[in-house]
């Protein structure tokens, strides 16, 4: 192999983790009844239907492709309460208790976590590591220095550190103890495995499209069965039920990327991220004998900002000037949920509707937030108190800063539609190089056309599905991504991530 083509990134977008060989599970064919109704199968969905399932409960999972191929298949997989800088942040809006409580509650999944791994004797590379958020910049600095003050406050360990073992000048660096970071589809697998033993069952390549919220809850799937349950879970990401709760309105979606290196310095160890923006994440996990460095960052709003795949070229750019690249083995790139705080949001998806729960807005940390998720959501369906109830309610309300950021994110949203309907679109469909994707005209109307290796053509109509936004290319992936609520489509318009749960509409070429 030579040096150039060691060098070259990937055609297309794979996460290392997906690698890894899963269990096929059959589709729902008929009408079936459970006790608990859970849609998506990540780590959430998961840990959620393994806790349970031991408790008794008969209960069903159901994935619209494969499970754990979505958000969890493609993590960073850091296992932390260490959420970049959010402490001094969440101590100004919901006070010292509250702050506290979300680091608990953090912990407490990291906690079970491994006492998982060690009970099971689960061979998921995991290992103890620290988390270190490091500074750049005087301003960079100054978070550090107001996130360490918090961390003294909540009573959460840690060091400050004036360096950190890579060749970046740092203005100061904050560490979080005994953290850890494993292989997310090695410890699901087995999560999985003890689920399915324990009497659950899985369904994959179905689809649900909407819920049946009357007196004994109905999940209603796209080739037209249904599922009745005593209780539906929403594990799906975004909730695929948001008729009443407008969580579309209440959130906002954000992509970022990674790369899988082999680099020619050795990697230190530790978890790192930066404080300073672009965002700048470094970990490692063990490949063949060797380490494979994942480098991580650059996020911003799904379906808006430069051409994606400048964004690759940035964290290369990156990784190349701090460890040296000697081999690209991998890339690719994941979104999650924020929400209007960055609280994440679990419980009953309105108050009237206390039987169909939901849990989202992670904001990137979904290995801690999706499994203290799945332990709330059990005490939640078996009546049983929680201390976490009230923190992560997504019936509530803050004045600060949830009023601006709702103006904002939705003023945003509107500037997006307005812009996808008023766009110039000077190209026809066949006037696309091979691989080459664009917002085209067919008969005076706004499509999407990607014209792939083999010069076939895959057109869709680009109106999404959700709200009626337009989507855009995105380069990096090839998809066609919704600026205005993250939906995310193939190039032959399925849907890979909602709120849509319908596809594009194709269009003809002749």
């Amino acid at each position: 192999m030579t040096e150039k083509t060691k060098k070259q990134m990937p055609t297309f977008p794979e996460s290392y983790w997906r690698e890894f060989e899963l269990p096929l599970f059959n589709k729902l064919t008929e009408d079936q009844s459970f006790d608990v109704g859970i849609v998506g199968g990540g780590i959430t969905g998961i840990t959620t239907g393994y806790l349970l399932a031991k408790e008794g409960l008969r209960v069903a999972i159901i994935e619209a492709g494969r499970i754990l191929t979505g958000t969890t298949g493609h993590t960073t997989a850091k296992i932390t309460a260490q959420h970049n800088i959010i402490y001094d942040e969440f101590i100004n809006h919901f006070g010292q208790e509250k702050a506290k409580m979300y680091y608990e509650a953090n912990s407490d999944a990291l906690h079970f976590i491994q006492k998982m791994i060690q009970t099971y004797e689960i061979d998921c590379d995991y290992s103890d590591e620290d988390a270190i958020i490091y500074a750049t910049t005087a301003q960079g600095q100054d978070k550090i220095i107001k996130e360490h003050e918090a961390y003294e406050k909540l009573g959460i360990k840690n060091s400050i550190l004036n360096k950190i073992p890579f060749e970046i000048e740092i203005k100061s660096a904050l560490a979080m103890h005994q953290q850890g970071q494993f292989h997310p589809l090695k410890y699901l697998h087995k999560l999985v495995r003890l689920f399915i033993e324990a009497g659950g069952t899985i369904f994959e390549n179905t689809t649900a499209l909407d819920i049946d919220d009357g007196a004994k809850p109905q999940i209603m799937l796209r080739n037209g069965k249904k599922i009745n349950c005593q209780h539906i879970v929403a594990a799906s990401h975004f909730p695929f039920c948001d008729k009443k709760g407008l969580y579309f309105a209440r959130m906002y979606v954000e992509r970022a990327y990674i790369l899988g290196l082999k680099t020619k310095k050795s990697f230190p160890g530790g978890m790192y991220i930066s404080a300073d923006s672009p965002t700048r994440s470094l970990r490692s996990t063990p490949i063949n004998g060797e380490k494979l460095v994942l480098v991580s960052g650059e996020g911003h709003k799904t379906g808006q900002g430069i051409d994606t795949l400048q964004h690759y070229l940035n964290l290369e750019e990156f990784a190349e000037q701090v460890l040296g690249i000697e081999e690209y083995k991998y890339r690719w790139s994941a979104q999650d949920m924020y929400t209007l705080d960055k609280m994440p949001y679990v419980g009953p998806i309105t108050e009237n509707q206390p039987r169909v729960l939901i849990a989202t807005g992670y904001r990137k940390w979904g290995m801690t937030n999706g499994t203290a998720a799945a332990l709330l959501l059990k005490d939640l369906i078996l009546n049983k108190s929680n201390p976490y109830e009230e923190l992560f309610t997504p019936q509530r309300f803050h004045a600060d800063p949830d009023v601006k950021k709702f103006i904002s994110v939705n003023a945003d949203v509107a500037k997006h539609f307005v812009q996808g309907k008023l766009e110039f679109i000077p190209k026809g469909p066949d006037e696309l190089a091979n691989d080459e994707g664009s917002p085209v005209m067919v008969d005076g109307k706004r499509c999407g056309a990607y014209k792939d290796h083999e010069g076939k053509l895959h057109i869709v109509d680009t109106t999404c599905t959700h709200l009626g936004c337009e989507v855009e290319w995105n380069h990096g992936e090839r998809t066609w991504d919704c600026p205005c609520h993250g939906s995310r489509f193939s190039i032959d318009g399925e849907v890979l991530d909602g709120p849509a749960v319908k596809p594009l509409v194709k269009i003809d070429w002749d």
